[in-house]
């Protein structure tokens, strides 16, 4: 169902897209700043799980009905540019995103959760994984709804590892940057300023079938 040369240009591929900057690992790299190894893993976890509900919808038809949908492409769109925003807005007003007092540091749930919506609420990954995941997926092979789920799972995996080592590497900077409010300020307004043209990207994207 999975020969070796097709899986390899998938695992290369997939490590491609996962290191490519975004606000997921952006994310991950700013928790794992702000608050160490335990915030960077939550937030990637989430981020992977994201990945998994979109290659849920792409096997279940759902993203397929938002490319056919102009209104419901419209109101996930919509949603997902708004989280994202306010997430940038909110870096760049509070400059809290990467913070080291203890009043600032959220709770694991809730890092593991704006990890989460962060990935599920933007139509880009949904979009990416439907159009990503049938390149490598033959009917001549077995299940294909087994192989895209298959797949997907290992997108995740990868996402969840990669993002959290990530993070984990950026917590080793924590102590550094403590001693440096001005640079923790201005990767608060690179992180904040990565969010609010991820979201602006989000309302720039077309629905085409």
């Amino acid at each position: 169902m999975f020969p070796t040369d097709i899986l390899f240009a998938y695992l290369l591929a997939t490590l491609l897209v996962v290191l490519s900057p975004g606000p997921d690992n952006i994310l991950a790299l700013s928790r794992g700043l702000g608050q160490g190894r335990a915030a960077a893993i939550a937030s990637s976890v989430g981020a992977g799980l994201g990945i998994m509900v979109h290659t849920l919808a792409a096997t279940l038809g759902l993203t397929l009905v938002l490319q056919a949908s102009p209104l419901a492409f419209w109101a996930i769109k919509i949603v997902g540019a708004a989280y994202l925003l306010w997430l940038g807005f909110k870096a760049l007003r509070a400059r809290n995103l990467i913070s080291f007092t203890p009043a600032a540091r959220q709770s694991l749930p809730r890092v593991f959760s704006t990890g989460l919506l962060s990935n599920v609420l933007n139509p880009k990954p949904g979009l990416f994984v439907l159009a990503f995941l049938p390149q490598f997926v033959s009917a001549e092979r077995g299940s294909v709804p087994l192989q895209m789920l298959t797949y997907g799972a290992i997108f995740a995996v990868l996402t969840a590892v990669i993002f959290s080592l990530l993070g984990a590497s950026a917590a080793r900077l924590s102590g550094w940057l403590s001693r440096r409010p001005r640079a923790t300020a201005w990767l608060n307004i690179g992180a904040g300023a990565t969010f609010v043209v991820s979201g602006l990207s989000i309302l720039a994207l077309g629905n085409r079938r």
